[in-house]
């Protein structure tokens, strides 16, 4: 059964060494139901609003299971939070997930897979691991960014229920990874209404086969 095993959203801005001096990437566990529209969690937010958030980045979605193989390779915890996550997932292939399938999560809440997360500085800087945004990227396990298609309340054990998934094939693993300019136009010619920043960074790829050499 897939569901969702934390709802995390931000405990107290710290200090950072990075242009806005502040971060917001501290997430935690709550319990209880958080109520969810389209600009995040109730009483969530981001620090860099230039880089994180926004409708098309409202909710990052990250896997149980992606989280136990770091902690594995890692040898330390990596609890609900840890990586600035809103949702941790158990069940779901979010690094399979394809950008535009939505998932139903709880009674009410329906959501919008988007684009990868792209590991930052500020990330690095949490984490205080030497070479870390490389190795995030490395591992290929980047979790997903949201957008809120339906406004409702997500609880910690909330059933998470797969409810269209775009015949395109392109998945979250594919953007973050080597994504070819004919699978991004592929996605970008198939009919489906994407979220404008899916349409934005696709159309970049897309614009290599084109490009005088």
């Amino acid at each position: 059964m897939s569901l969702v095993t934390a709802v995390c959203r931000v405990d107290r801005l710290l200090p950072d060494s990075g242009t806005i001096g502040v971060t917001a990437i501290d997430k935690r566990p709550v319990t209880g139901g958080v109520r969810v529209r389209p600009l995040g969690l109730y009483a969530d937010v981001q620090a860099d609003r230039k880089h994180h958030g926004g409708e098309d980045q409202a909710v990052y979605a990250y896997a149980d299971e992606d989280a136990a193989y770091f902690a594995d390779a890692l040898d330390r915890e990596v609890a609900p939070g840890l990586f600035g996550e809103n949702l941790r997932t158990s069940g779901v292939d979010v690094t399979g997930a394809v950008t535009g399938e939505r998932w139903r999560v709880g009674e009410t809440l329906e959501l919008e897979v988007t684009i990868p997360r792209i590991p930052c500085g500020t990330f690095a800087r949490r984490m205080a691991i030497d070479g870390w945004v490389r190795r995030f990227a490395d591992e290929g396990r980047p979790g997903a960014y949201l957008r809120v298609v339906r406004s409702g309340t997500v609880t910690a054990g909330d059933p998470i229920e797969v409810t269209y998934r775009p015949d395109h094939g392109v998945t979250i693993g594919e953007i973050f990874g080597d994504l070819s300019p004919e699978r991004a136009r592929s996605v970008l010619e198939s009919g489906e209404r994407l979220a404008p920043k899916v349409v934005r960074d696709l159309s970049k790829v897309a614009a290599r086969a084109t490009a005088p050499r």
